[in-house]
């Protein structure tokens, strides 16, 4: 038992030197500074704007194929489109990007006669757009343009075997520039159109660029020559050697488009990335054996001019945008809207963009996360690009005291605005009792029911249950934002609305009984038959039942008129809209650009989805709207374009194919130290124009994330007293089992001393 003790003393000495010696660690490590940085410390003192991405990796970065919102923070900060919008301008405003102005087009006839700016639409067979590109404008540094001393490309041609460990651009070594040409944007186009590129634009394109449906199907007759070849060994397809007539370049730097007809708003298209340049040797680079399966293409390394370029790109975890070297700066806007100055939105005037270094996306897979660090200060906007969380960050306020306080404390911006997006509920105009009607008396009859139910459904309630009050409610089919939109009182929708002291309140449900009754309907009831008036709501996935289509059967249920929901899965819906069996059903749109036709278009009898498969899902007709379409869709911001909007709109305000819904809010969140933050679904290039005060952010973090050592500390020394307790217990058993033994030893020593 001795021989135990002995061994087990060391052991416990050792391991309580051992805890001594991490106690005294840990007191040494115990700072104020944060320790749950989920990046270098350091980067918060510098002028790098830390954000997160959700999801996935943005699939798409190649602008031929880009549809997708979570992929414009990083096409739009890296490309360059002939156009772009006014950062703080509402309604929102073209202004020339690379483009050295916004041009108008010069207008021709079918013999190719040139005509007067105003001339009417029917006679303009074709319009040209012939834009001038600021010189000077050079790509960022990319190996696709590395050349060595004898002027050759480095990285062209190159072999699988001379790819093989080449994952990311920084395993090119040598890069190279050069100037943007008109042919750039000439050889965007081509791809377009290129059997090879996936775009969702190409049809819209072909639709009104001269000879471009005809030259994508060349393409395909170029591609289809060369189907014995497998496709990842079919050789680079050059397209500067195909072209069409519908865009070139007449010199180095000056575009020509061909428009069919006249279509004013093809100068929004070109403020997308779709029509952004592409210099021919990314192309080539790109296009090389190897190169996809390495992960090195446009989708994951655009190439472009703009103020940032891709320098990390870890899929689903990481992707760092830094400065353009060769970016030429761009003046921040002098001019917004009333109270932007007020708020700081105008200080910059002047001053070249971009004012943040480095812009890092970090993956948050979950909400709760991303938020959280948001509240730490660690992410400077929780996502760049999306407008839903300024919008649930006041709902969160308003409902909760010590949120609202704690985002006070902390000085974080929620801005929201209403976007240029509508959601309505539409009336099938092909339907016997909501639609149209067969006769002048069954049209008079139909449109009083419209009327009648549109004042029944309480839009404002809807907005402050389901949308905790996060909207607007729309009095016509066309949003804040867009030319043409009339703020009340003036755009008010007076078959819905009274004014009373000049703002708009919903009539009252006698008058809707009113206008039942005269419609056929008294009490709810057929007149003729007595039968009880149903009505069918068309709704995709679910089982009929929710608190939102409760709602809605409780409005009906005011006129004593029944609700049936018929629910679907979203494939079934979908036919039933192609093929104008619906009844009623919720619909949305969102604007691709910001112009009344981009919303009217929606109402346009030659559009209706189920007759010609377009836009217009209320397959809505009317001769007086249709005529005055044609007229405005022509016309240039004006005037007489705005007077033909405002009576379009009181035209379907009087037919109310749509009860017209709402307008929903959207904004964003920003910490306190982000400056020119303004929200925006339409501006998509926000990234230049936002600035940083990484010492307030430093200072912040700081002081929000101070660790808290006393708890660490406490349990610690509760370890060390019950180590120490448990040793000096096992000590003073080994003793009291030492000291009788020995005594033993003793006696017996004296007796066997006392043998002889």
């Amino acid at each position: 038992m001795t021989r135990s003790s002995s061994k087990v003393e060391p052991i416990f000495s050792r391991y309580l030197i051992w805890l001594a010696y991490s106690f005294a660690l840990l007191l040494a490590g115990c700072t104020n500074e944060p320790v749950n940085s989920p990046y270098p410390r350091d980067d918060a003192a510098r002028n790098v704007l830390h954000t997160a991405f959700t999801q996935r990796s943005p699939k798409y970065l190649d602008p031929a194929s880009s549809y997708s919102t979570d992929e414009t923070p990083f096409t739009y900060s890296i490309y360059e489109p002939l156009y772009a919008y006014d950062y703080l301008a509402r309604p929102y405003k073209l202004i020339p990007k690379a483009a050295e102005e916004v041009v108008q087009p010069v207008y021709f006839d079918s013999e190719g006669r040139e005509l007067p700016a105003d001339a009417p639409g029917e006679q303009v067979a074709f319009s040209v757009y012939d834009i001038r590109i600021r010189p000077g404008i050079m790509y960022q540094p990319h190996p696709a343009f590395a050349r060595g001393p004898d002027g050759k490309h480095l990285y062209w041609p190159m072999s699988p075997e001379d790819i093989d460990g080449r994952y990311a651009l920084t395993d090119f070594p040598e890069t190279g520039t050069r100037e943007l040409v008109a042919d750039d944007y000439v050889y965007a186009f081509r791809r377009l159109a290129s059997p090879r590129v996936v775009s969702p634009i190409f049809g819209v394109m072909a639709e009104h660029v001269v000879g471009m449906r005809e030259y994508g199907e060349r393409l395909k007759e170029v591609e289809a020559a060369l189907s014995d070849t497998p496709p990842g060994q079919r050789p680079w397809l050059d397209l500067r050697e195909h072209g069409f007539e519908g865009v070139e370049a007449l010199d180095s730097h000056t575009l020509r488009i061909r428009v069919i007809g006249k279509y004013p708003q093809f100068r929004y298209w070109l403020a997308m990335t779709f029509t952004a340049p592409i210099p021919w040797e990314a192309d080539r680079f790109y296009a090389q054996r190897g190169m996809a399966e390495h992960g090195l293409s446009f989708n994951t390394w655009p190439v472009g001019t703009g103020p940032y370029m891709m320098t990390e790109s870890i899929i689903n975890r990481r992707h760092v945008l830094e400065r353009n070297p060769n970016f030429r700066g761009e003046p921040y806007p002098c001019d917004g809207e009333p109270g932007d100055e007020a708020v700081g939105l105008l200080a910059d005037c002047g001053k070249l963009t971009p004012f943040v270094d480095r812009v890092v996306f970090h993956l948050e897979k979950e909400s709760v996360p991303l938020m959280g660090k948001f509240l730490q200060g660690y992410y400077d906007i929780p996502e760049v690009g999306r407008g839903d969380y300024g919008a649930a960050m006041k709902v969160a306020a308003s409902d909760s005291a010590e949120k609202a306080a704690l985002y006070a404390d902390r000085g974080i911006q929620i801005h929201t605005t209403t976007e240029a997006q509508v959601f309505y509920l539409g009336f099938n105009w092909l339907d016997p009792v909501v639609g149209q009607g067969d006769t002048p008396q069954q049209q008079e009859r139909n449109r009083k029911l419209r009327q009648a139910l549109s004042i029944a459904f309480d839009w404002e309630q809807f907005i402050a249950i389901f949308l905790n009050d996060q909207g607007t409610p729309a009095h016509g089919p066309i949003p804040p934002g867009i030319l043409g939109y009339r703020p009340l009182p003036e755009g008010v929708n007076e078959q819905v609305y009274r004014l009373v002291d000049g703002r708009p309140v919903r009539r009252s449900l006698e008058e809707a009984r009113k206008l039942l009754a005269e419609a056929g309907y008294p009490d709810g009831r057929d007149a003729q038959t007595g039968r009880p008036l149903i009505l069918h709501f068309d709704s995709a996935g679910g089982m009929g039942s929710s608190p939102m289509l409760d709602w809605m059967r409780r409005q009906l249920a005011a006129l004593n008129i029944q609700l049936e929901v018929r629910a679907t899965d979203y494939n079934r819906f979908q036919d039933k809209m192609r093929n104008g069996s619906a009844q009623m059903f919720m619909w949305g749109w969102v604007a691709d650009y910001p112009d009344a036709e981009n919303f009217l278009f929606l109402l346009y009898g030659p559009n209706a989805k189920a007759k010609g498969g377009g836009e217009n899902a209320s397959n809505y007709r009317n001769e007086e709207f249709d005529r005055l379409f044609e007229e405005m869709r022509f016309l240039d911001d004006g005037p007489r374009k705005e007077e033909l909007v405002h009576r379009m709109v009181e035209i379907v305000q009087r037919d109310a194919p749509w009860m017209f819904g709402y307008y929903p809010a959207s904004g964003g969140a920003y910490q306190a130290w982000v400056g020119n933050a303004k929200p925006s679904q339409m501006v998509r290039n926000t990234l230049q124009y936002y600035r940083l005060d990484p010492v307030a952010r430093a200072e912040r973090i700081q002081e929000w994330n101070r660790p808290v050592w006393w708890p660490v500390l406490l349990l610690l020394g509760a370890v060390l007293a019950v180590v120490w307790v448990a040793w000096r217990q096992i000590r003073a058993r080994e003793m009291a089992v030492v000291a009788p033994s020995g005594s033993t030893r003793a006696a017996a020593g004296n007796v066997e001393g006392s043998e002889p």
